[in-house]
């Protein structure tokens, strides 16, 4: 079998249960997130061997095994022990956006509780003004640095949402600008419709009139194919239960698969509200009840976590990782919450080290949370999050042997090689083309 690129004598994290993606076999009949302590399972092959052709995978096994099927390549990588996995995939992030926050950092530090700053006019509604002034080639630009940052540390595959507009116009902004961004790099972009952030200051005397208005741009987005996934922050001070209800329902009529920003400060039951929903992800979740984190377990809702944010608000609790995955049997991912304002990085693999820091995860079930998990709560874990024949080839080669040092030894990037679709898109660290 001839391929258009071989990478021989890496350490294989498949992230295919038990081995799944070894000796050229393709992925399980029925893909589905890893969940509870099967997140520890990475499908680890020792000096390994992947195939790739025409952007695709095209054979697993160990590097022996290569030579004895006779497959030849145009292009030979040696990865010389180093570890090899799926490309990172950022699940929740707010990349489309104007202007920056730093100006909050003497607030945060003097105790003021983010929804305190919020209602003096701070947080999202400071970062609403820059990007509504905004020019759509403005907006491109700034984000297109972030996704440099992203691609040289390893992620293949990103979520944007928009929420910095809050009234139609900047909503389709932020969308079609996250569309343009798919065309003009190679970091895959998965769009979000996160209308209902915040309340604009215009709206605080009608907030279900606002809401209604956010609802009435869900068809045109779905038609126009801006976004994928619809989003709304429930939160105290922000919409309640039941206008999440109204909003998210709306959005699953209209075609779209929802998400929820869920207890994050105060426990309003926006878990249980992303169970009954049926919600792709629930997000946040430092204030959720056992009982809301059990429902979503049961009712396969991932729950995609992100210290960085909790860490940076310098929170008193954190989200129950450990919970999730021991006693509730969830599947977790991770995210930056990349941000202007609470969680200002781009950097995945220093919320990897947080997440073993912070959350108590392992290496393993890190691993497992920002590559398979992360795929599926995107809609994308048929296609990406794990090697295996026939999904996309989209791989890092990193400059450690193992998944423990990538989150042991923090911040510094790791990554020495990426493949995007079976291209060479980062060498050494730096993006090539």
């Amino acid at each position: 079998m001839h391929v258009d690129l071989l990478i021989r004598h890496g350490q294989l994290a498949t992230m295919e249960p038990s081995g799944g993606g070894e000796a050229g076999a393709a992925s399980e009949a029925t893909p589905a997130p890893s969940r509870g302590r099967a997140m520890r399972d990475i499908g680890w092959v020792e000096d390994g061997a992947v195939a790739v052709k025409d952007g695709r995978i095209a054979w697993v096994g160990q590097s022996d095994a290569a030579n004895r099927e006779g497959i030849e390549a145009s292009v030979e990588m040696d990865a010389g022990g180093r570890l090899v996995t799926p490309g990172l995939v950022d699940p929740h992030t707010h990349l489309v956006h104007a202007g920056s926050r730093e100006y909050e950092l003497a607030l945060k530090l003097a105790g003021v509780p983010y929804l305190e700053i919020l209602r003096r006019g701070g947080g999202i509604l400071s970062t609403v003004k820059a990007t509504r002034a905004a020019s759509e080639e403005a907006l491109t630009q700034q984000a297109l640095v972030s996704l440099r940052r992203m691609l040289e540390g390893g992620v293949t595959t990103v979520e944007a949402k928009s929420g910095y507009g809050l009234n139609a116009e900047v909503e389709l902004r932020q969308l079609r600008v996250a569309k343009a961004l798919a065309e003009l790099q190679p970091v895959e972009v998965v769009s979000t419709f996160l209308g209902p952030h915040a309340v604009p200051p215009e709206a605080k005397a009608d907030p279900d009139a606002f809401l209604s208005e956010m609802m009435a741009l869900l068809h045109p987005i779905h038609t126009d194919g801006l976004a994928e996934f619809a989003d709304i922050f429930c939160e105290d001070g922000v919409f309640s239960i039941e206008q999440s209800r109204r909003f998210l329902m709306a959005a699953k009529q209209a075609g779209f698969g929802v998400k929820i920003h869920a207890d994050e400060m105060e426990p309003l039951g926006g878990a249980e509200l992303a169970a009954e929903l049926g919600a792709v992800s629930a997000d946040h979740l430092l204030a959720a009840s056992r009982t809301g984190l059990q429902a979503m377990a049961e009712a396969g809702c991932i729950a995609v976590l992100l210290p960085g944010t909790s860490w940076n608000l310098g929170a008193k609790t954190h989200a129950d990782a450990r919970y999730l995955i021991d006693e509730a049997g969830a599947a977790v991912a991770l995210a930056t919450d990349y941000n202007p304002g609470s969680c200002p990085t781009e950097s995945l693999q220093l919320i990897m080290a947080l997440a073993a820091n912070v959350l108590r995860m392992t290496p393993e079930e890190i691993l497992t949370a920002v590559t398979r998990n992360a795929a599926f709560a995107v809609g994308r874990g048929e296609r990406i999050g794990s090697i295996a024949v026939g999904k996309q080839a989209d791989l890092c080669v990193w400059n450690a042997r193992n998944p423990a040092y990538l989150v042991y030894h923090f911040g510094v990037n790791h990554v020495d090689t990426v493949v995007k679709r079976g291209t060479v898109v980062v060498q050494d660290g730096r993006r090539v083309g």
